[in-house]
């Protein structure tokens, strides 16, 4: 059963589009939303701009050359204070590697990058009936209850 070998953690950089489409091929399977995440991918230079970024976080789990988590995080840069914030946008482990540390490891890693750029903490949501997602981040951090709210662009 190869779900139980180790898996190692990799940051994505420039050149790595291969890798971030089967990261959002994860993400469609885990949030069952294949539509957003792979059916209107951007080009390759949209995501090579980005993994180009200093300010954005791609990281994948992957065992072998297969991608089994993913996570991408923004480094937001404040006004008030001269620090920054990293939120954690999109996190997911493939459902047959959940509950084997992947989304600790990947968070641990983003955790690492955000102290090395000066980041002041670092933040992630959680659907309220995600309660494996809730349960995880409770361990990690401290809770605060807010409202999310879409606003549509004009």
């Amino acid at each position: 059963m190869t779900n139980l070998l180790p898996f190692t953690i990799r940051r994505l950089v420039s050149g790595d589009v291969d890798l971030v489409r089967e990261m959002l091929a994860v993400f469609g399977q885990a949030f069952e939303d294949d539509h957003t995440y792979t059916k209107a991918p951007p080009d390759r230079q949209y995501l090579d701009k980005l993994l180009g970024s200093e300010t954005v976080t791609v990281l994948v789990a992957l065992q072998g050359a297969d991608v089994v988590g993913g996570l991408v995080a923004y480094e937001l840069e404040k006004l008030e204070q001269r620090r920054s914030e990293m939120y954690i946008y999109d996190l997911a482990v493939a459902e047959q590697h959940r509950r084997r540390g992947v989304a600790t490891g990947l968070i641990a890693q983003v955790r690492t990058i955000a102290s090395q750029r000066g980041a002041h903490v670092v933040f992630i949501q959680a659907d309220l009936e995600d309660d494996p997602a809730i349960q995880l981040y409770t361990k990690l951090g401290v809770r605060e209850d807010v409202l999310h709210f879409d606003i549509a662009v004009t």
